[in-house]
């Protein structure tokens, strides 16, 4: 299960991968403050995704990691430098890459099939009513809520309302999946049910996937590399790591392997140093 030897990237250059899918070079994000200043967020972030891998981005609070995954979404614009996807700039958002956010986003007059529906209409609608009706159908499976499709979002426990927002993300077949934070409001049982069916969903159905999150053991259960930011304001990529575990993954059976102590102690005492220098 476990390949040999871990790779702790330390250099930008490192998070170059032979399969170029989503390529982010020199990116700078800037925000104008109050006094006519510049306040820098992002420096020189170098990254590259393959196609079907599994990324998570982790780093303390005010570090930038969401405002990359929002400028790779389209919400945002970077200051300077190139995101690209497939060769193609990012300068909008696009039905090719669809985020899941922590808050759920649900439509609340619209029933659990309807918020799905609505998504696959928008951006599938020359599909034939039956095949659409069909597509929402399979996802409602998919996140197992065939039984509540006609509840609506104010009937749905926190769990339920994510799990809507999976399936509405993954029903128009994006070739990225954004996530950030999508497990960060739910409770510890909940969410590691809701990280299990993330991930059986995503290794039956590939896709590129970004996750922002604060959680260690989380990024080592679910993602195929770490990236590790350094404490903002200019934050930037301090390291990557790999992670050795094939898919499809068992949580019990890799915290019986030393390198997931490793890996985690390794992250961890990351994240303690850049906490430490913080102000």
């Amino acid at each position: 299960m476990v390949k040999p030897n871990l790779n702790y990237a330390t250099d930008d250059r490192f998070a170059s991968t032979t399969q170029e899918f989503l390529a982010i070079e020199n990116l700078t994000k800037t925000y104008k403050t109050g006094d006519g200043g510049q306040a820098t967020v992002l420096d020189g972030i170098n990254l590259t995704i393959r196609e079907n891998e599994f990324v998570a981005v982790i780093g303390h609070s005010g570090c930038g990691k969401s405002t990359l995954l929002k400028i790779v979404a389209g919400l945002e614009k970077a200051s300077s430098g190139s995101v690209r996807l497939q060769g193609k700039e990012i300068r909008k958002p696009g039905a090719d890459r669809m985020m899941v956010f922590q808050q759920y986003s649900l439509l609340p007059w619209l029933t659990v099939r309807e918020n799905i529906r609505l998504a696959v209409d928008e951006v599938l609608g020359h599909l034939p009513p039956a095949e659409k009706k069909q597509l929402v159908n399979e996802h409602l499976a998919m996140v197992n809520l065939t039984a509540a499709a006609n509840k609506y979002p104010d009937e749905l426990s926190g769990g339920m309302k994510q799990r809507v927002g999976i399936a509405r993300a993954i029903a128009i077949r994006p070739i990225m999946l954004l996530m950030d934070e999508p497990f960060g409001a739910l409770d510890a049982l909940t969410r590691g049910k809701l990280q299990r069916q993330v991930l059986d969903i995503w290794e039956n159905q590939r896709q590129a996937v970004m996750m922002v999150t604060h959680d260690v053991d989380e990024a080592l259960y679910m993602a195929d590399r770490i990236v590790l930011m350094t404490n903002g304001p200019a934050a930037s990529i301090g390291e990557i790591l790999d992670v050795p575990f094939d898919h499809p993954r068992n949580i019990q059976e890799i915290r019986e392997l030393p390198a997931y102590y490793e890996l985690r102690n390794h992250a961890l005492n990351f994240l303690d140093r850049h906490f430490s220098q913080d102000d």
